[in-house]
């Protein structure tokens, strides 16, 4: 008997070990009848964690039943394990009509267990892969299926103001790393019957769950299945975070410029659904994906729709201005002083040039300098905590830049035109990427080229732009005249806005069935 029963082992170790064994399709078989051989697989599986529990208990009339409980402590709700599961199976003496032949899991899962979520799978890899993500495995000796319970109980961090996207008027939830509930927040904000949610696990590894959220009817077909594809045809062993995901799905990959929207706001990625687009939301990320992406968007703000009309179009003016600052700054102060002189009034130019008569360095230097050390600063920053890192930020700007002024290196107006520049940039966080890279562009075809290096520059990014088709939608598609307009440059009244944007939208394309004006009338 002992010999037969560690040639078993060995023979079961061999099978387990081979190449195979390190693909998903070794757990795609059926659920052994014995119990002894189910937990001795799950151990071989699992290993010697000492995370892994495995629970064995007896129930019945007359204790003729055996069963285990398989869970990962941590993950679940241990109370709820025992309060409704352990409990009722142990403490229910009702199973004299059952007999051993004749008892099933449905008889578990429908009378006795006090848990709704609750499926049933007769293959190990179902069994595992619950089991890893928090759930409760229960099986049954003589029965060739087992149930995964769902008991997750781990510790998350609850909805709080997103730091990345405060305002000062409008809702203050943001998404949290826990994916159901990210889920929710969406649901709570659109009750439709239409929303649907598609659930997918990408990950050999990770088995990360995977949502896309949209309205049927309002989302376009063509967009939907793209994304579908592009997230099926994803085989990694890890998603670590949403932006795993945005770089493997988009289609510019070496574009500067984001074809893939993002927010940690459940108001905003609401708002962008009931436009037609679609949301992506990973598990274990704050920040949920939103398909396609259009330029404009990132000129938009939530507060935009909550403030009234006037003041919200002077602002998202203001931030298109604020690009090109961001931008063009500092390389058309470059320009100016090296090939333009005749452009600048004759009082400006003799106090730029005092003030660079002590630097031993041509413009271009300069601002590569002062650029330089401002992205330096910038990521000591966000990388430093808080407290230190606003110390650095403010206080190191300050001494570098007077000491650098102090010291000849660059001069004072050169100082003041990045300054102007990276202030700028912070009004347009999501194309913080672009600017920083287009301003170097710019800087490098200014000093070389002046004014009409500035001209090429500008129209070689519009040429790009206008080329960017994001999951088949021009980039550029509210920029061009159309009812978009609505929402582009201005963002009009609330009431006037009738349809939703005409590039996103498909059968569903009205937001309100008739115009009718706050006074009511016509």
């Amino acid at each position: 008997m002992l010999f037969s029963y560690i040639m078993k082992k060995i023979v079961l170790w061999q099978h387990y070990n081979k190449e195979e064994h390190h693909d998903a399709d070794y757990l795609e078989k059926d659920i052994s009848m014995s119990l002894a051989e189910n937990i001795e697989f799950f151990r071989l599986i699992l290993g010697d964690s000492n995370d892994i529990k495995i629970h064995e208990f007896i129930f019945g009339s007359n204790c003729e039943f055996s069963g285990v409980l398989i869970y990962i402590d941590g993950l679940v709700d241990n109370l709820e394990i025992t309060e409704s599961i352990l409990k009722p199976i142990i403490l229910n003496k009702n199973f004299e009509e059952n007999a051993i032949e004749n008892f099933t899991m449905m008889n578990l899962k429908k009378s006795i267990i006090c848990l709704g979520d609750i499926t049933e799978s007769s293959i190990y890899s179902n069994l595992f892969e619950g089991c890893l993500s928090g759930n409760t495995i229960l099986l049954v000796d003589g029965l060739s299926t087992g149930l995964v319970i769902s008991t997750k109980g781990w510790e998350k961090r609850s909805v709080t103001e997103p730091q990345t996207e405060s305002v000062v008027r409008g809702p203050r939830e943001g998404f949290t790393e826990d994916f159901r509930t990210n889920t929710s927040l969406i649901r709570r904000r659109i009750k439709s019957p239409k929303l649907k949610m598609e659930n997918m696990i990408i990950g050999r590894k990770t088995y990360t769950n995977i949502c896309i959220a949209y309205i049927e009817g309002v989302a376009k077909p063509e967009v939907l299945q793209t994304l579908r594809n592009r997230l099926r045809a994803i085989d990694v062993d890890s998603i670590m975070d949403s932006g795993y995901i945005e770089q493997y799905i988009e289609d510019y990959p070496f574009s500067i410029f984001p074809t893939i929207g993002y927010s940690e706001k459940p108001d905003v990625i609401a708002a962008k659904i009931l436009e037609g687009r679609i949301a992506v939301v990973v598990d274990g990320s704050p920040f949920v994906l939103t398909v396609p992406m259009l330029f404009v968007e990132s000129f938009q703000s939530a507060e935009d729709y909550y403030v009234r009309p006037i003041y919200a179009s002077l602002i998202r003016l203001m931030r298109f201005f604020a690009y090109f600052i961001a931008i063009y700054a500092v390389p058309g102060f470059i320009a100016l002083t090296t090939f333009h002189q005749e452009l600048i009034p004759t009082t400006l130019l003799f106090t730029v040039a005092k003030a660079r008569e002590a630097t031993p360095f041509p413009a271009i230097i300069e601002a590569l300098i002062m650029v330089i050390s401002f992205e330096i600063l910038r990521e000591a920053g966000l990388r430093l905590p808080r407290p230190v890192g606003q110390a650095i930020s403010i206080v190191g700007a300050l001494i570098m830049g007077d000491a650098a002024v102090s010291a000849g290196i660059v001069g004072a107006p050169m100082v003041i035109t990045v300054a102007i520049g990276a202030v700028s940039e912070f009004i347009i966080p999501d194309q913080g990427d672009s600017i920083s890279i287009l301003r170097i562009i710019m800087m490098f075809l200014a000093s070389a080229l002046g004014g009409f290096g500035l001209s090429v520059g500008f129209l070689g990014v519009l040429i790009h732009l206008a080329i960017l088709e994001p999951f088949g939608i021009p980039y550029f598609a509210s920029v061009k005249f159309s009812r978009d307009q609505q929402d582009s440059f201005v963002r009009l009244p609330l009431w006037v806005m009738e349809d939703r944007p005409k590039g996103l939208s498909y059968i569903d394309e009205k937001r309100k069935k008739t115009f009718i004006p706050p006074n009511g009338k016509k």
